[in-house]
């Protein structure tokens, strides 16, 4: 069976894979319409790790909220390091859970997010997937220690465990919305083509994005609530943590945080990759069918399927084709900082082999302004997007580089 979606990809990197590959980027594809022939501001890419001291295959960057001095590191292989955001260097290892995280293939710790209050909880949410058999999917809590750059150990409190019934399609980003719930996202457990039907199965949280309250005090009989505005709360035969279905492997979501309209990036299966926008003032994504497996981004699945019934689903905003080296898009944010005015309003998205960083900004509900930023091409593999905590944007490679998008 050909290999898709980001265990593929991951797989690439473990190969000797010759610089042309590595290094490849991708020309046009289908997503960029009527692209300005002239960058809207200069960009460049600002290394912010320390050479002397790479990061072990970064997969996430994320701050506290109002902590504008620090930024915190996700690595694949289990450490979460702490950087300082004026002298680039490293303050140390925030926490070590290498000993719990599988992180073979798509595998990994891969989400951070830092509860809205953590300034008087010191909570923060992890995700990663065990040793447990083939890698459960765990959602955990834990507590910074009284030093501010250490964490606690060991856990506070388990949130969720999810059965995994392949190594790829973890999904993995958890954030926060606007609205204080915890949103995890989730792919459809793997293998290709979805062979469950896990994505259009209301009964099981594969393929979903969810939504749940982790508010309640740690002595709480339950880790979590069910938001009585979900669309499924109550309903017999179907999940109630199920705000959104139809993901394949949504590798990062993330919130506007002026707007509040989600934006899912969601990897893949062979031909297409899309981004979702769900705006706030429609429920920003509430009960929304993205469709796989009926559908690739506009395109019937399986590929040749002459027509299907896309009544009820909800199409991308944005896809792009497999052209050129192209296979599985790492999403990122809306940039809403402050050192970049002309940037506002612009979302950044990039392609894990193909190298390339595009963007768009919504005008009118349609994605306009597109473009392909050749500044902003690190050469090498982008796992992932990252915000600080003052809206500045930031991509790292798999190589462990960690760069900030600055002007000039």
């Amino acid at each position: 069976m050909r290999e898709n979606g980001k265990s593929r990809h991951w797989l690439l990197v473990t190969c000797a894979l010759s610089v042309a590959l590595l290094f490849a980027a991708c020309g046009d594809s289908s997503d960029e319409g009527a692209a300005p022939a002239t960058a809207p501001v200069p960009l460049r890419l600002e290394r912010v790790d320390s050479a002397s001291a790479a990061l072990s295959f970064p997969v996430f960057l994320t701050a506290p909220p109002g902590d504008t001095s620090r930024l915190f590191v996700v690595e694949k292989t289990g450490m979460i390091k702490i950087i300082d955001k004026t002298s680039k260097t490293e303050i140390g290892t925030f926490l070590d859970l290498s000993a719990l995280v599988s992180s073979g293939a798509e595998q990994g710790l891969l989400g951070l997010a830092f509860d809205p209050q953590y300034a008087t909880n010191g909570r923060f949410y992890i995700s990663y997937t065990d040793k447990t058999g083939i890698g459960n999917s765990v959602i955990a809590r834990y507590l910074v220690s009284p030093d501010p750059n250490v964490a606690v150990p060991t856990v506070d409190r388990v949130i969720l465990t999810v059965t995994q019934p392949f190594e790829n399609h973890n999904g993995g980003m958890i954030a926060f919305g606007p609205d204080g719930m915890l949103y995890i996202g989730f792919g459809d457990g793997g293998s290709a083509g979805d062979p469950g039907n896990r994505a259009q199965d209301q009964n099981q949280l594969l393929g979903k994005l969810l939504r749940i309250d982790v508010s309640q005090p740690s002595t709480a009989p339950q880790p979590y609530v069910i938001p009585q505005d979900n669309p499924f709360a109550g309903q017999n035969g179907k999940r109630a943590e199920i705000w959104s279905l139809g993901l394949r492997n949504p590798w990062r979501f993330s919130f506007d945080r002026r707007l509040g309209d989600l934006y899912i990036a969601d990897v893949g299966q062979g031909a297409a990759e899309e981004v979702d926008v769900a705006p706030a003032a429609g429920g920003a994504g509430r009960a929304a069918n993205y469709g796989w497996n009926l559908m690739e981004g506009n395109h019937c699945y399986p590929p040749g399927t002459p027509s299907c019934n896309m009544t009820g689903l909800t199409g991308p905003q944005l896809e792009y084709d497999h052209g050129n080296n192209a296979c599985s898009i790492t999403g990122g944010y809306v940039y809403r900082g402050a050192a970049i005015p002309a940037l506002q309003g612009t979302y950044f998205y990039a392609d894990y082999c193909a190298g390339f960083v595009r963007s768009f900004s919504l005008a009118n509900g349609v994605a306009a302004a597109r473009f392909d930023w050749t500044s902003l091409r690190p050469g090498g593999f982008i796992t992932s997007f990252g915000e600080d905590g003052s809206g500045e944007l930031y991509l790292m490679t798999s190589d462990g580089r960690l760069y900030r998008i600055a002007q000039g």
